[in-house]
């Protein structure tokens, strides 16, 4: 079974701005950073349920890990149903909580 990624606005906007984050520093690694966590997210794409579930109640809800560096990026994302998954929210592991 193959899911269809969507990623919402704030997603969006999350990619964003960690790209332009690098982009300040290195622009080579936020081109190597963006592709990371743009090729991980394609495992979504056959096994979203091999992802952690995310805290809470929600098992629809769940966490990619994607490594980065000496720390990376975590995609907060939930499963729609059984063609679609949705990204929610894109954050390097150092920031503040997402939920």
């Amino acid at each position: 079974m193959t899911y269809a990624i969507k990623l919402t606005e704030r997603a969006r906007g999350d990619l964003k701005l960690l790209y332009a984050f690098m982009l300040d520093r290195d622009e080579e690694a936020a081109a190597r950073a963006l592709d990371a966590i743009t090729q991980s997210m394609e495992l979504l794409e056959e096994f979203p349920f091999s992802c952690r579930k995310a805290p809470g109640e929600n098992a629809f809800l769940r966490e990619l890990l994607v490594p980065f560096g000496s720390s990376g990026y975590i995609v907060l994302f939930r499963i729609d149903n059984d063609k679609t998954v949705t990204i929610a929210a894109v954050r390097h592991q150092r920031e503040d909580d997402y939920h």
